[in-house]
């Protein structure tokens, strides 16, 4: 056995380095699993001051990556080991894709001159560059440690001037390990250009047809997320309702009086954007997952705010399109639209009242969806804090409820991923941004199915010693697919599954759980989850369950 060592030996390897470099840009917190081929990246990280969160699944990892990024603003970065540690992190890399989320994946791979060798060594993987590859943005194999640093430096690069999404950077076994004499300055991170902002005029007749519009609408996406204090000031302005995303949600504060929530998918909302005379569409996709039909088909006349051309007429055709940052093609838009205040009207109480009578429609609409999930979740809403990060999975309770009921006050609250709708997402991105956000209380409202995708990082979330909620609805199995199945005639097959005793499963992994039954009993185990911290965990059975709401 070997002795227990106490203090690492420092080697400024090209893993030291490339550690470094993202120490430089602000990255404190990394997150993977060690494996005998990536330990070059684990060596710097006490020295650097940088925290590795072990997860117990390189999923979970990448996860939880994504749920700190969203809390920081930095991409997640995950370390993986090669082979089947990498390809274990490929959903988490195809979450960020279809999100556009910031994500550095770290791996290694073959010895130099020993690819595609299929030479029975460890990990062995046909192509896993390729692999990898055909998920990210981009994927990179780096010869030298030059190469790799700059790999680094390009990812941001990538990351603050286009769509962000994953990337992922192979380095050779034989590379890894090799000690570097790099330059500093080659490591130390670049300020990139900023995005240049449209021309003049485009930006003047924006804030024309916006000033002059009667009944204009604001629908901001994911991409609008960095743009929030422009977005209320130009809805101000306008006196233009807000609608978003699920992955826009929260950029307007829910509770303001111009907020329309993140009910772009319930007709009442999606119909009142349709038919704006001036619908400005900002950093959204317009996609079938984000709106619950296969188009939009806007009736008025539409400008688009997008990073990329290519996505300006995607979906939706534009008007008028705007390429470039989404805050500072708001801004522009806002002080235009200042320069000449005459031609806006003043903000009346008719659009406040509209917004009243939209949402309410809309809270209708999705208590005729799935009237339980909506009542449980205007439950769950009560009795949060009123600044808690609630993570989420494709579950039946969030897309029914939840997401549509919980009112947030900033962007990045409900952590969730409505495009790729995954499912053992919500535990390791809640345990990802409560790192990321200290401050904030984070919980997990989940279905069974979901969370038993990843139930093993309950162990994960007492081992970092983090407080962790979360709310488990128990429907026995795969509560959407058992109704997609009597759709078309199936008989159940495949989704009544064997349920665990989920509050002593809770305790079994080192934290606590409860069952509750009704509205007080919740709003009592929430208070109480709270009070005690690490990892709690509260149950209830739909079918058992008694909520006020439909009292």
């Amino acid at each position: 056995m070997h002795e227990q060592l106490t203090k690492t030996e420092k080697r400024r390897t090209t893993g030291w380095v490339v550690m470094e470099a993202l120490r430089s840009f602000g990255v404190d917190t990394v997150f993977g699993i060690p494996g005998t081929h990536n330990l070059e990246f684990y060596r710097p990280l006490e020295a650097l001051g940088i925290r590795a969160v072990t997860a117990r699944h390189e999923q979970g990892a990448g996860y939880a990556a994504d749920g700190w990024s969203l809390q920081t603003g930095l991409p997640g970065v995950v370390l993986t080991t090669s082979g089947p540690g990498l390809l274990n992190a490929l959903s988490a890399a195809g979450t960020a894709f279809c999100e556009s989320r910031p994500m550095i994946i770290l791996a290694p791979g073959p010895a130099r001159g020993a690819e595609f060798a299929d030479a029975g060594t460890l990990h062995e993987t046909k192509d896993q560059l390729a692999a990898a590859s055909a998920i990210v943005e981009w994927g990179r194999r780096v010869s030298t440690a030059a190469e790799a640093v700059t790999a680094v430096h390009d990812a941001f690069a990538l990351f603050s001037s286009s769509r962000p999404r994953p990337v992922y950077i192979e380095i050779p076994l034989d590379l890894l390990v090799e000690v570097t004499d790099l330059d500093e300055h080659l490591v130390t991170a670049r300020t990139a250009d900023p995005v240049p902002l449209p021309p003049e005029q485009s930006i003047a007749e924006a804030a024309k047809l916006l000033s002059a519009a009667h009944r204009p609408v604001i629908l901001a996406g994911g991409g609008a997320r960095g743009a929030a204090g422009p977005i209320r000031k130009l809805a101000e302005q306008l006196a233009a309702p807000v609608v978003t995303s699920l992955n826009g949600k929260g950029v307007l504060d829910e509770h303001h009086p111009l907020s329309l929530g993140s009910n772009l998918r319930l007709n009442s909302v999606r119909e009142h954007a349709r038919n704006a005379d001036v619908l400005l569409v900002i950093g959204a996709k317009l996609g079938d997952a984000e709106l619950w039909v296969d188009r939009l088909d806007a009736q008025g006349t539409v400008i688009r705010i997008d990073i990329l051309d290519t996505q300006i007429d995607k979906n939706q055709t534009a008007d008028l399109g705007l390429v470039g940052d989404a805050n500072a093609v708001v801004t522009a838009i806002v002080e235009s639209i200042g320069a000449a205040p005459t031609l806006v009207e003043s903000p009346n109480s008719d659009v406040e009242e509209l917004v009243v009578e939209l949402l309410a429609a809309a809270q209708n609409e999705c208590a005729e969806l799935s009237p339980v999930n909506t009542a449980i979740s205007a439950d769950i809403a009560s009795a949060l804090p009123a600044d808690a990060i609630v993570a989420t999975d494709s579950s039946q309770i969030a897309y029914g409820g939840l997401l549509n009921t919980l009112k947030v006050v900033r962007a990045n609250s409900t952590p969730y991923m409505g495009t790729f709708a995954t499912l053992g997402y919500g535990l390791p991105a809640a345990l990802g941004a409560r790192i990321g956000a200290p401050h904030r209380p984070s919980f997990v409202v989940i279905g069974d199915g979901a969370l038993m995708f990843s139930v093993q990082e309950f162990i994960t979330v007492v081992e970092q010693d983090e407080d962790v909620t979360v709310i488990v609805l128990d429907n026995g199995g795969y509560g959407e697919i058992r109704a997609n199945e009597a759709d078309i005639s199936i008989a159940p097959i495949g989704v009544d599954l064997v349920q665990p005793d989920w509050p002593a499963l809770a305790q079994a992994f080192g934290g606590n759980g409860r069952h509750v039954n009704s509205t007080v009993e919740l709003a009592a185990a929430v208070d109480t989850a709270l009070s005690m911290g690490g990892l709690q965990l509260i149950h209830l059975d739909p079918t058992e369950y008694t909520s006020e709401e439909n009292k």
